[in-house]
């Protein structure tokens, strides 16, 4: 038999130990079932000037799409993924451009990863270079992004590419970019990476009424050379969302973008710059969480 003293000891660390449970574990539970287990999450992440953008589906998949400018990335993905997961589902990397694979690069090396969409589109920066070699390296499923390709995220979420269409090798690495259409029951994110006017106006021409989104990433940080005014017209947004960083060199978001958001849509604008954006959707409806 072990002595009092003893036994109270061991019952004191096992009762900080279950504390310890309850105010670690069930947080980061929670985080990955989005709330509830009918729910899809997605994340804005705030990676400063760049893009990443993290999805959670109800069946606790995560999908990661770009990466941002650094190591940022990997801080936003311990908030939300629990740190006994170490598998990423899907990643998708919309074009070579430092500020949209830098972090995807540091991802890899910490995450495995089951499927990657890319595309050949290249990029001359030690970034895009990095993110060339990873890939093949990481031992994923690897898929070259073409319209009309849908990956099953979930039970009832999917993600369809709308461009590119071809090989984009030789395009500009912007014009390049994946375009795609993220959807949970009636409900839709538009994520355009840095697609220019002249893509979306394709995609306008090719797509119609199904560009019709809930969510629209405003392409290329706010840049005045997305967003044209036909392409917000057909997407009818409830909530465009700047992916930027504060005070950036690049003036994100051009003040012309939001003006013509403003005149096509009646979406409610909200920045990166302010922190990370969360959206939760049931499938039904989305609403901002943060």
């Amino acid at each position: 038999m072990f002595p009092s003293v003893f036994r109270s000891r061991l019952l004191l660390v096992l009762l900080l130990l279950a504390y310890g449970v309850l105010v670690w574990v069930l947080p980061h539970l929670s985080r990955v079932a989005g709330t509830s287990d009918t729910q899809l999450a997605v994340h804005f992440l705030d990676v400063g000037q760049g893009d990443a953008i993290l999805i959670e589906t109800p069946e606790g998949n995560h999908v990661l799409v770009d990466g941002g400018p650094n190591t940022a990335v990997l801080t936003h993905l311990r908030e939300h993924v629990p740190f006994w997961d170490r598998e990423l589902e899907v990643v998708v990397g919309t074009h070579p451009d430092l500020d949209h694979v830098a972090g995807l690069v540091d991802v890899l090396a910490s995450y495995q990863v089951a499927t990657i969409i890319t595309t050949e589109a290249t990029g001359a920066s030690p970034a895009a270079k990095a993110w060339v070699a990873a890939v093949p390296e990481e031992g994923a499923a690897v898929h070259q992004a073409r319209a009309g390709q849908v990956y099953a995220l979930g039970a009832s979420t999917t993600l369809t590419i709308l461009s590119p269409s071809y090989d984009p090798t030789r395009l500009n690495s912007n014009a390049g970019s994946i375009v795609a259409l993220l959807e949970y029951g009636e409900v839709q994110f538009l994520l355009t990476g840095d697609a220019p006017q002249g893509v979306e106006e394709y995609l306008v021409a090719t797509y119609g009424g199904m560009l019709e989104a809930e969510v629209l990433k405003l392409g290329h940080h706010g840049s005045d050379t997305s967003s044209g005014s036909s392409f917000l017209a057909a997407v009818k947004p409830q909530f465009a969302v700047v992916s930027a960083g504060v005070a950036n060199r690049y003036n994100h978001p051009d003040p012309d973008v939001l003006a013509r958001v403003a005149a096509h849509t009646d979406a409610q604008i909200v920045s990166t710059q302010h922190g990370t954006v969360s959206f939760v959707s049931d499938g039904q409806t989305v609403w901002l969480t943060k």
